[in-house]
């Protein structure tokens, strides 16, 4: 399976509008598509849509006919596999809770790491509001019609399309008519099923589907469960009218425990460093949206959207905290005091600085229990996010000066609340690197904070025919975005502030017909990502929060603005092979990185501006479709570097105890990042391959691989250490028409049973492993592993 790149896709008009906050898509122009490529790819939610001649963006896209060919879990893996540019890793070692990065660019379901895409669903954009972070685990793939990939900072996109922006089509009754039912088992005690039905009149439409998902996981104590829910009514009148009604709703439980020590990995990939990490997601969203034709001229569109998502989170883990030998009696301290000493222990009589960690009570909480050590911590959380919007939005297609013309102006408001609390428990260690429950919560790290994120929006785009070969767009977007935080505690009004960013960026595109089906398009664009709330309320290096709990601190950060520039040209020869080259180079201005400052897995740290990044790349595909046979491969090239030197804390790296007079060294956990350093987690050689073979019109088979070269680990940003080994992934897949409504299907992934690190972090093993000493921890990919499956078709 391969995603078609640009043919014949919308004006950059309807490609900007899929990523406006909530913005429906009007209609296409009415200008005639220039060359051979007349056929018609609808990117947004509205509209018919024309030819690719007029397109000045790199846009991928795959269907419902090639979501179905791959047998993919779910969005993220079908992304991976046949995205050009795409690559996930198993931070969490959860199928569903991976970091999707793209050209460099990252959108992840973690707190603590900069969000650079934006993510749509039916034209709503679903980056959570207190972190822009995304739950993919929420988004069933066999509800989806179309996956489309926008790269480059393209304004209209909105804030965070730093990188490009994903927009997901979900079906509806007037594209899917019947009833499928589909069942799959095998490996992991994984189960996955779905039912859906739609059905049509000639003017009301129903659509419903129920997605099922469960599993014990790979690795021990890692048993996850999702189920989903997607039912839409839709309406449908004359002149280009329709109206549409989509609830969605989802619940999910996540064991995703986290990457493992190196050094446990050799002993047995199965075992897990600490249990539980368990997220449980609960969502309700509903969407309205709608036009009508005003004119042969004019289409008026809009919608609107409520969304709702509770998240609880149970995260085990190893101890923040010191035992201290403190006036005579063994308390629990806070890690950061004075060794005056130099001998690795706390003791009043001989160490200062000295913080008691106390109980709800106020009280000092002895290290020991029962005579059991408390030697780890629970992080115990709750968010509440509740989000909506609304747009409205006028297309007017015509003429200009004899010449073709497309203008589009639109207005978007919307506004995010969530409530957050949560406390850290200290527990003990259990024999299986479970944590214990104590009831003695640390009274500082309790947490409950209230945030408001309202966004207002006005954008608009225009494109030009200025010849038969030459298209010029011009957009641009004014966003003016208010965060307010307030502490409910009464204990850090310090938290407590108001903040206002607002900015206009602009964009502008060229394409040129060079022959009757090759263009060239050139582009530059500014995309800008506010500071989140959970980054604002974590932004002191004085105070550092142990995420995604304790919040104690709200100084100012400033929002990030990218710019990138691409050059790209895209064809078809006679014999329907489809190719597209393109190059692109993307700055972010005073880019917003996680600093950790400790915890067993880096997770304790404070946010802040870093300077400027690059994400500077190659993108070449090719793909087509024969008699029997369809392949694809894709290759990208991605140099992601630091522009700047900055000071970067790195406690765990083991720099500080192997060459203590290292020039790299600037202060105690600090380590001095040159510029031109390479951004850790982002591969610079990615390449998948693929095809699929049809023996007869009963039986296929299909098999595709995936190349990754390795990346430098969290915490090693001044790039003292090795890479991750690269590694390459084969996908096996067969399908054999039982009867006209009956389908029988396998899958095997990672057949070669590759043992292989997708992701790696600096952390401290030695606090649930005395005896180990490497402080390199990797989130490693799954084993071999075989499906089969049934799936029903009337």
């Amino acid at each position: 399976m391969k995603v078609r790149n640009d043919h014949t896709l919308r004006n950059a008009v309807a490609l900007a509008l899929v990523g406006s906050l909530s913005a429906p898509m009007a209609g296409a122009a009415e200008a005639e598509p220039k060359g051979p490529m007349t056929e018609i790819i609808v990117i947004a939610p509205y509209g018919s849509g024309i030819a690719s001649g007029r397109v000045p963006a790199s846009v991928q896209v795959a269907t419902a006919e090639d979501i179905e060919r791959l047998h993919a879990l779910d969005v993220t893996e079908l992304l991976n596999r046949s995205f050009a540019g795409v690559n996930i890793n198993h931070a969490q070692n959860n199928p569903l809770q991976p970091d999707v990065n793209f050209r460099g660019f990252t959108a992840s379901p973690l707190l603590g790491l900069p969000q650079g895409l934006s993510v749509y669903q039916n034209g709503v954009r679903i980056n959570e509001p207190f972190g822009d972070t995304i739950n993919w685990d929420l988004i069933p793939l066999s509800a989806i019609s179309s996956v489309q990939v926008i790269g480059g900072a393209n304004p209209i996109f909105g804030l965070n399309s730093l990188g490009g922006a994903l927009s997901l089509q979900t079906k509806n009754g007037f594209d899917f008519t019947g009833t499928e039912a589909q069942i799959q088992s095998g490996s992991f005690g994984r189960t996955v099923g779905s039912l859906q039905y739609g059905a049509h009149g000639e003017s009301f439409g129903f659509y419903a589907n129920v997605d099922y998902f469960e599993e014990d996981g790979w690795r021990d104590y890692s048993a996850s469960d999702a189920l989903r829910f997607l039912g839409v009514l839709s309406l449908r009148g004359e002149e280009d009218s329709e109206l549409n009604l989509s609830v969605s709703l989802g619940e999910t439980e996540l064991r995703g425990n986290g990457a493992s020590p190196a050094e446990l990995l050799e002993i047995d990939r199965d075992q897990v460093f600490t249990h539980p990490d368990l997220t449980e997601n609960s969502q309700t969203q509903l969407i309205l949206d709608g036009q009508h034709r005003l004119s042969d001229s004019l289409l008026l569109a809009g919608n609107a959207h409520f969304r709702k998502i509770d998240t609880d989170s149970f995260n085990g883990d190893g101890t923040i905290f010191e035992e201290c030998d403190y006036e005579g009696e063994e308390l629990l301290v806070e890690e950061e005091f004075d060794d005056l000493n130099e001998d690795d222990e706390c003791s009043s009589e001989d160490d200062a600085n000295i913080r008691l960690v106390l109980d709800s009570q106020g009280e000092p909480i002895e290290a020991e229990l029962d005579d059991e050590e408390l030697d780890a911590i629970n992080n115990i959380g709750r968010r509440e996010q509740e989000s909506y919007g609304a747009s409205l939005q006028l297309n007017w297609s015509g003429r200009f000066n004899g010449r073709a013309n497309d203008f589009v102006f639109g207005t978007a408001f919307s506004e995010g609340r969530t409530s957050f609390d949560s406390v850290t428990e200290v527990a003990r260690l259990l024999d299986n690197r479970a944590t214990s429950r104590t009831g003695i919560f640390a009274e500082e790290f309790t947490t409950d904070v209230r945030s408001e994120v309202s966004v207002a929006s006005a954008y608009f785009a225009n494109t030009l025919d200025l010849s038969e070969r030459a298209a010029l767009t011009l957009s641009g977007r004014f966003d003016t975005t208010r965060i307010r935080l307030n502490d409910r505690t009464g204990e850090a009004p310090e938290l407590n502030g108001n903040h206002r960013f607002e900015r206009f960026n602009p964009a502008i595109g060229v394409t040129f017909s060079l022959a009757e089906a090759t263009t060239l398009f050139a582009n530059f664009g500014e995309s800008t990502r506010t500071p989140t709330p959970v980054e604002l309320a974590c932004a002191s290096e004085d105070a550092p929060c142990n995420l995604p709990n304790a919040f104690l601190a709200d100084p100012p950060l400033d929002q990030v603005v990218a710019r990138t520039g691409e050059l790209g040209i895209r064809g078809r020869a006679q014999n329907g092979l489809r190719w597209n080259v393109s190059a692109f180079h993307a700055i972010n201005r005073d880019d917003i990185l996680f600093q950790t400052t400790g915890g067993a897995q880096a997770n304790v740290g404070f946010f802040d501006n870093v300077g400027d990044t690059k994400r500077a790349g190659l993108e070449i595909g090719l793909t087509q479709d024969l008699d029997r046979l369809h392949w694809f491969f894709d290759y990208s090239f991605v140099e992601a570097t630091f522009d700047d030197a900055f000071t970067a804390n790195s406690p765990n790296h083991p720099i500080f105890e192997e060459d203590e007079d290292a020039e790299q060294i600037v202060g105690d956990g600090k380590l001095l990042v040159a510029s031109g350093s390479t951004i850790p987690g982002i591969p610079e050689h990615q390449a998948n391959l693929g095809a699929d073979f049809s023996f007869t019109d009963r039986l296929s088979i299909g098999a595709d691989v995936s190349y990754r070269s390795g990346v430098y680990l969290r915490g090693d940003e001044a790039n003292l250490l090795g890479k991750t080994d690269a590694y390459t992934i084969l996908n096996l897949r067969g399908e054999f028409k039982i009867t006209e409504y009956a389908t029988f299907f396998a899958r095997v992934e990672n057949a070669l049973d590759e043992e292989y690190e997708t992701f790696g972090l600096l952390g401290e093993p030695d606090e649930v492993f005395p005896e180990f000493e490497d402080a390199r921890f990797f989130g490693s990919g799954p084993p071999r592993g075989a499906w089969v499956g049934l799936k029903m078709r009337f």
